[in-house]
């Protein structure tokens, strides 16, 4: 084989890069950054790149401006509930988040490349706008906190304890502020990743809080104290005039949670991310959740409660040396804001990369030399300029946190589609998971949303749902795999297994069919046909390429699947696709009757195109979509138009020689009978009109034609209208009168009888046909058929022969003369004219090969003309009566 010595790990399988490859991405068609060549060198180990960015982003100005607040309404046990409530929830999504971060490269985009590559583009791209949305409310979020602390004391509201009041206070004024801060946080980030990070290094080590003096309502530690802390007493806050509850508090701490994939989103610039991002994001969990416990008792054991409510900045009341917290609260809240901004942008960079959203996003691509992508930076800066209007930081700590818990849900879900779906590949080196603590994530994730704001989260859900939609519409091309795509294999192979074909039952039979095509070209309108007749079931589109594997270099059959299936695409047919590569056609449909379909899920019925001496039409000139180029770029699989044309070679002309004889087509249906399977033969079905997937015909015009008797033997009729093959006639039209093109169609079933008769039998036989449709719960006008004339012409020879019944079936076809088959062929053409298809009973094929072009010809004569029609040939009982 030529790819017998290609390079073990061509494309970054397992998880693994090599050179330019990534894992997921597919070469050539990578769009992460370091998927180029020119990629940017990574420089940022865990401490730097994983630990700094996330402590600063978890304490933020939570820690120093919001821990009086929730420990004043909240009181300490449930502040203590609500820290535990908290981390157990980004604990849950902190495994989740090492597990997919360890099965392979992680590249720029943090979080979204994660969730996108697991769960495939449309998750992945309306999640990562989720989450980039998220990021750009939390930097206006720490940008309007940082301008609370500095107007608390430099403001000219008389609130203020400060004497340096001097920046005068309103709305647009914290608006105005807020905008020069932000500007401050662009300039940072447009330098890049790596100045930022350094630059959090020092802010992590500038100073602290220490409560050490004493204030009117401090009391330094006291049994006290603590003992009025202890319970809630929620009030109304006085920067929103709004009264506080468990969810609003909840909603505002949770902010200072938010930030546990701050080391994830600076994936593109880790040395090693796989191992960086589990243990630094691990160790700055704990740490600032040892922290935040510390405070909150710490807070609860010093300070009264009004001191608590009434004073956002207390920690500067209480301060050995005030500058001090003031210098935490300005380093830490710009800290968050530009790290809640370069990582906005790292996320929008990648969408962008991957072109997911189209047009509007494509300039985020865009970098600069050194590799900071300047226009996602901007982009992610205006954005958070429209957040910062809101003007309180309370007003939309909420939105921030739901979008926080939604992205935090996508992560346990794709973490738990991984583990469901088995995937070999799916081998994370980090083990302490496992899919309850994920779904257990998804769920508290989800409840806590709808506890904090049922408003928000509903919205978001929408929003998300919208953003499906979609991605889905536009399905962009990616070669990430699907995890669908994965979960469905799973899923059915077991619901296979589980498929007994010993426990099969009249009552739930359904067509199963396999379609032989030898050129899709001329057999369009026949494959439409047979996806409505399916009724939910199986659907096969077989072709037998002709060839010996021995005289060949490689199979040439597993090259055409993608044509096949790129057809079936643009007919928008249910069907599955099967070739084989056999010395003939009828050796090949044996290989294909015996092979095709799985456990219980197996063709039951054959359908065949009519062998004839038409001259078939294209219908590739037919469609438009067949050529027309309007998608001059191929499907996701590079299959375009003019290589689809190309594949399928021209409709047979007159000169043409045939593929088949008329004895090994007849062979065909007799080996299909042999093998119990029903046999359907279908002409001039080029003639049907409205199949097609664009066409919105409804069939109210239609006529459904059933003739359910053995035309060629006309002795067989007393018994031949409840016949098996009869009975499985009616079946198969009353199920194409089901589908949703044929629900409006009327169908009329045609009783012929001997008018003449001196016994009146016909008339007995109309009322118990009539029985017969009631039991079986089919609708449909019975029509009687006098046919006196044409049973005279079948003579007294082939009527004695007829009435031996299935003995005279089992012979070989009796000569039938060219007055009588006309007669039926008139007979038909009288009353179904009009029909848009006709189901005929297809006699049994002759033993003898001698007598196969015979056989053809009476058929072709009986339905000369008639237009669509289905030669049907029964044998599976498939109607009941019971419940």
């Amino acid at each position: 084989m030529s790819n017998e010595h290609a390079p073990l790990l061509a494309h970054g399988v397992c998880g693994l890069s090599v050179d330019t490859a990534v894992c997921g991405m597919g070469g050539s068609e990578g769009t992460g950054e370091a998927s180029t060549p020119n990629a940017v060198p990574r420089k940022l180990n865990t401490f730097f790149g994983v630990i700094v960015p996330t402590v600063l982003s978890m304490f933020s100005i939570v820690l120093f401006l919001r821990t009086g607040f929730v420990v004043g309404h909240a009181g300490l046990l449930q502040g203590l509930v609500m820290l535990l409530v908290a981390y157990t929830i980004i604990s849950l999504t902190i495994l989740s988040i090492c597990a997919i971060s360890t099965n392979g490269a992680v590249q720029g985009g943090g979080a979204y490349f994660m969730i996108s590559r697991s769960l495939g583009p449309e998750f992945g791209g309306s999640i990562g706008l989720m989450f980039f949305l998220a990021k750009v409310c939390a930097c206006g979020v720490y940008v309007l906190g940082l301008v609370e602390a500095i107007l608390d004391i430099f403001g000219q509201d008389p609130v203020s304890s400060s004497a340096l009041r001097v920046l005068p206070q309103g709305y647009w004024y914290t608006v105005l502020y807020s905008s020069i801060v932000l500007l401050l946080v662009l300039l940072v980030c447009l330098v890049g990743a790596h100045i930022f990070a350094r630059t959090s290094f020092l802010i992590l080590l500038g100073p602290g809080n220490q409560t050490l003096t004493y204030n009117a309502s401090y009391t330094g530690f006291n049994g006290t104290t603590l003992r009025d802390n202890l319970g809630s007493s929620y009030t109304v806050d006085y920067s929103t005039g709004k009264v506080m509850s468990f969810a609003s508090v909840f909603a505002v701490m949770f902010t200072s949670c938010t930030g546990i994939m701050a080391g994830a989103n600076m994936s593109g610039e880790l040395k090693n991310p796989s191992a960086a991002i589990p243990k630094g994001t691990i160790t700055a969990v704990l740490y600032t959740c040892i922290v935040y416990v510390l405070l909150f008792i710490l807070a609860s054991s010093t300070c009264e409660r009004t001191l608590l409510v009434q004073d956002y900045g207390f920690f500067q009341r209480i301060n050995i040396w005030p500058p001090f917290v003031s210098i935490g609260i300005y380093c830490s809240a710009l800290s968050a804001a530009m790290c809640s901004l370069i990582g906005a942008s790292r996320i929008l960079h990648a969408l962008a990369l991957d072109q997911l959203f189209g047009f509007p996003l494509a300039p985020a691509a865009i970098t600069s030399s050194s590799g900071n992508p300047w226009v996602a930076v901007l982009y992610t800066w205006g954005l958070a300029q429209c957040v910062v209007f809101a003007g309180q930081l309370n007003a939309i700590a909420g939105l921030v946190t739901v979008f926080y818990l939604l992205a935090y849900a996508a992560v346990d879900l794709a973490c738990l589609a991984l583990e469901w779906a088995s995937a070999p590949n799916f081998r994370p080196t980090f083990q302490v998971f496992s899919w309850h603590t994920c779904l257990l994530g998804i769920l508290s994730c989800l409840v806590m949303m709808f506890v904090i704001n049922p408003v928000y989260s509903s919205a978001s859900i929408i929003l998300l749902l919208l953003l499906l939609l979609f991605l889905h519409y536009r399905s962009p091309t990616s070669s990430w795999g699907y995890i669908s795509q994965a979960l469905i294999f799973h899923q059915v192979r077991k619901y296979l297994l589980m498929l007994d074909v010993r426990k099969d039952h009249v009552k739930f039979w359904r067509p199963q069919v396999l379609l032989m095509v030898a050129n899709p070209r001329s057999s369009c309108q026949l494959i439409n046909f047979v996806n409505q007749l399916k009724k939910g079931g199986l659907f096969v589109l077989g072709h037998v390429k002709l060839g010996d594997l021995d005289t060949l270099p490689s199979d040439p059959v597993q090259q055409q699947y993608n044509f096949w299936l790129s057809l079936v695409d643009k007919l928008g047919v249910k069907a599955f696709v099967d070739l084989t590569l056999s010395p003939s056609v009828r050796q090949g449909t044996q290989h294909l009757l015996r092979i095709t379909g799985l456990g219980g899920m197996k063709p039951n019925t054959l359908v065949l195109g009519f062998y004839d001496s038409c001259t078939p039409e294209d219908y590739f000139l037919q469609d438009p979509a067949f050529y027309e180029s309007e998608e001059a770029g191929g499907d996701d699989f590079g299959v375009d138009l003019p290589s689809l044309q190309a594949h399928f070679p021209p409709v047979r002309h007159v000169e043409s020689p045939r593929w088949l004889t008329p004895e090994e087509y007849v062979g065909i249906i007799s080996d299909a009978i042999k093998m119990s399977k029903n046999v359907c033969l279908g002409r001039y079905f080029f003639q049907l009109q409205g199949e097609s997937m664009g066409t919105k015909m409804d069939g109210a015009e239609r006529i459904i034609d059933v003739w359910p008797l053995n035309l060629l033997r006309p002795g067989s009729t007393s018994a031949a209208s409840v016949d098996v093959c009869s009975l499985f006639l009616l079946q198969m039209a009353c199920v194409l009168n089901m589908a949703s093109r044929w629900r409006h169609a009327r169908m009329r079933i045609f009783l012929c009888v001997e008018a003449e008769s001196s016994d009146q039998g016909w008339v007995v036989k109309e009322e118990t046909f009539r029985e017969l449709l009631r039991k079986l719960r089919i609708r449909a006008s019975i029509k009687i058929v006098p046919w006196d004339s044409v049973v005279q012409l079948y003579g007294q020879k082939q009527t004695q022969d007829a009435e031996l019944g299935e003995l005279g079936l089992m012979r070989p076809a009796p000569a039938l003369s060219e007055d009588f088959l006309s007669a039926v062929n008139c007979l038909l053409m009288e009353h179904s004219a009009q029909a848009a298809v006709r189901f005929l009973y297809l006699p049994r094929p002759p033993t003898h090969s001698s007598q196969s072009q015979q056989y053809l010809s009476q058929l072709e004569a009986v339905t000369h003309g008639l237009g669509p029609t289905l030669l049907i040939h029964g044998l599976t009982p498939v109607t009941c009566t019971e419940l």
